[in-house]
């Protein structure tokens, strides 16, 4: 499927994508898994919002996101991997109820869990934080970029900090010169409500960071695998 030549307004990739367009989405994998192995930046649609995605493990990628977005790095970034059994790679896991991250993910929740000192993850990503926020989007797209990767996609919502949510590309515009390649997925229809964050952390506790996306879904899960809120 064709689309608008972009090339002269500061945009790295010359054609768009559609979800119409599987086989383009086919080619345009391969294309942001090199990005990402190349330690770029890219634009992407998730399940919830666009965002920017990089290596999680390239501490110059992850700083590059920083940059774009105008963010402290004091302000923590989220990790995105390709299926629910990756993420013990990255955090720990053991003292969660059977099957429960299987039943939050994929889908619109962020969850936060100890890194543990087998996590693979960058020292750089997220300096001085033991947690760790986890995403495995109910995205088909973003989870082939991961899995190809070989490694966890640092992902943050693509906008000025401070700024609105972007729902098409055209909300971050303005940002598309900074990004090696800007994907184009429609008009995402979630509103610009992110995804609910989850904090984990706690052994049978489950606190809400972040009301988002299927917020009454997610605590009923969590209440269903008799984990209590946590008052903190």
């Amino acid at each position: 499927m064709e689309a608008p030549d972009l090339k002269g307004r500061g945009l790295g990739l010359e054609n768009r994508i559609t979800r119409a367009a599987l086989l383009a989405t086919e080619v345009y994998v391969n294309e942001a898994i090199q990005a990402i192995k190349q330690g770029k930046v890219i634009a992407v649609p998730t399940d919830t919002l666009y965002g920017f995605a990089c290596d999680a493990c390239s501490a110059e990628a992850v700083h590059r996101i920083y940059e774009i977005k105008g963010r402290k790095q004091t302000s923590p970034l989220a990790i995105s991997v390709g299926d629910v059994k990756d993420i013990e790679r990255f955090a720990c896991t053991d003292h969660l109820p059977k099957d429960l991250l299987d039943s939050l993910l994929p889908g619109p929740v962020t969850v936060v869990l100890m890194r543990g000192e087998s996590s693979i993850l960058e020292k750089s990503l997220n300096p001085g934080l033991d947690s760790i926020g986890i995403r495995v989007p109910d995205s088909e797209f973003i989870r082939m970029i991961a899995r190809g990767s070989g490694s966890a996609l640092a992902l943050t919502s693509a906008n000025l900090s401070g700024q609105p949510s972007s729902v098409c590309i055209k909300d971050f515009e303005n940002l598309w010169e900074h990004c090696k390649y800007v994907i184009d997925g429609g008009l995402l229809p979630s509103g610009r409500a992110g995804s609910t964050v989850v904090d984990l952390t706690r052994q049978g506790n489950y606190k809400i960071l972040r009301p988002g996306s299927a917020m009454e879904e997610t605590v009923a899960i969590l209440q269903r695998h008799s984990l209590r809120e946590d008052e903190r």
